[in-house]
């Protein structure tokens, strides 16, 4: 099959969101109504419930099936590591992408009891990371739709074999800076309420991150009202790999498990470019990253798990996996209240 050109890449991009479509509400109304028909107190299982009315409304079904899904973690380096922003260089990357191959990364032994398959995915390892966002813009335009459409083409393929649930994860030293200087500019905030240590940096370095960050944001001057703009120009590849998945579950009618930051700056960049897009993107637990709890408000969105959780790959996504398998059991299988003898409750 002839590969296409970044013209060609684009421009499937570019059309596929245009097909994107909210999901239908009267499934939501349904998918609800469902769970007040379940013999338990109304919303008692919480935000869980949320989710499996999300999924009911974006696969089209009340009876969502998520028995085949797969941890999507796209690998990529930053050049702005060498503004020396985080502990490690980015040799490590690499490293911890043959042991994701291997599956002996952290995600692999926690994905093997949520029976998630994992796939990791080199979107943009050195050498072929991107430039330095504190000197100039992170990638060209034709390298970003190339990163969107192999997000957005994984979507399709993993759907098309069978894949009911999505889960978009990340691995890329350097990919903390990137996402606060993303999240610094589409919430309007200063660098230094949205940066964290990331993997371990010392006050003084944190201190040094925030400048790092501020500096590319006055280099490169990504308009926030432009998301594909500010992907461009201060975030990275692993980051427009993850939009493009979300993209392409909301096309295909397959959701995705949000992971860590990372991963959900990828959402909101996602969300503000296609906010029908949004239904099919669920959150799994908060990150203990400052800018965490930012990014799912601006989403409107809330997480099931806060265990203070900050490793990425795609844990904390898995890690929502059980949770939902135990609710959908529930939604699927718990007797009614008219077959119990109860008398429904009612919302008061």
């Amino acid at each position: 099959m002839t590969e296409r050109t970044p013209e060609e890449k684009r421009a499937s991009v570019l059309a596929g969101i245009r097909e994107i479509t909210a999901p239908d509400e009267q499934l939501l109304e349904d998918a609800r109504a469902k769970w007040n028909n379940c013999a338990k107190p109304l919303g008692s299982l919480g935000l869980l419930e949320d989710q499996v009315v999300s999924l009911c409304a974006v696969k089209g079904t009340l009876s969502p099936d998520i028995g085949t899904r797969t941890a999507v973690l796209f690998c990529a380096d930053n050049g702005v590591v060498e503004e020396g922003v985080t502990q490690t260089g980015s040799e490590v990357t690499r490293l911890v992408y043959d042991q994701l191959k291997l599956g002996r990364s952290s995600v692999n032994r926690m994905a093997a009891v949520a029976k998630a398959e994992v796939l990791p995915v080199d979107i943009g390892m050195a050498p072929k990371g991107t430039g330095n966002i504190a000197k100039g813009p992170a990638m060209t335009e034709d390298a970003l739709f190339c990163a969107l459409y192999e997000g957005m083409d994984l979507a399709r393929r993993l759907t098309e074999e069978g894949n009911g649930l999505l889960i978009a994860g990340e691995m890329g030293i350097g990919n903390t800076t990137t996402s606060s200087a993303v999240a610094a500019v589409l919430l309007g905030k200063d660098p230094e309420e949205v940066t964290g240590k990331g993997a371990g940096l010392s006050v003084e370095g944190l201190a040094h991150k925030v400048e790092v960050i501020r500096k590319a944001i006055d280099v490169n001057r990504p308009d926030p009202a432009e998301p594909f703009e500010v992907l461009r120009t201060v975030g990275g590849y692993d980051l427009a790999g993850m939009c493009g998945l979300y993209l392409g579950g909301a096309l295909y009618g397959t959701p995705v498990i949000m992971d860590g930051f990372p991963s959900a700056v990828a959402a909101l960049c996602a969300t503000r470019i296609c906010p029908a897009a949004c239904t099919a993107i669920l959150p799994s637990h908060v990150s203990a990253e400052p800018a965490g709890q930012m990014v799912l408000e601006a989403m409107g969105k809330q997480a099931p798990i806060t265990a203070g959780m900050r490793l990425g790959e795609g844990t904390g996504g898995v890690a929502l996996l059980p949770l939902l398998d135990m609710v959908l059991a529930v939604f699927e299988e718990a007797y009614t209240f008219e077959e119990g003898g109860i008398e429904p409750y009612r919302e008061l």
